[in-house]
């Protein structure tokens, strides 16, 4: 299992610039809301995807999708982790935790 991180952590790095966020649901998820400053990255396109996304493997990197029932985050991490990415962490209650401790979100498709 990829480590966890907790809120107020990523809420933390996210402030200071440290950390690349991935959000593994994609699409009209993605565009209805997601993290601040993040990447929209499913488990179906980091093999095709991940190197123009990440191009740093050492960069620190937290995936995260909807909420703790949701496997996407788990699911791309490994995929990352498998390609030689190093400092991968999960932010396992998602969105939704984020959302409803009234934290900022964005919104906006993905570019491409």
């Amino acid at each position: 299992m990829t480590v966890l991180i907790t809120r107020d952590e990523l809420k933390t790095a996210i402030e200071a610039g440290t950390v690349v966020v991935v959000d593994t649901l994609g699409g009209d998820y993605y565009a209805q809301q997601h993290l601040p400053g993040a990447i929209a990255l499913v488990e179906s396109e980091v093999a095709t995807r991940a190197a123009d996304l990440l191009p740093d493997k050492d960069a620190a990197i937290v995936t995260y999708c909807s909420n703790i029932s949701c496997g996407n985050s788990e699911a791309v991490a490994r995929r990352l982790t498998s390609l030689g990415y190093t400092a991968v962490r999960k932010y396992r209650e998602g969105i939704q935790d984020w959302a409803e401790a009234g934290l900022p979100i964005e919104s906006g498709a993905a570019a491409r």
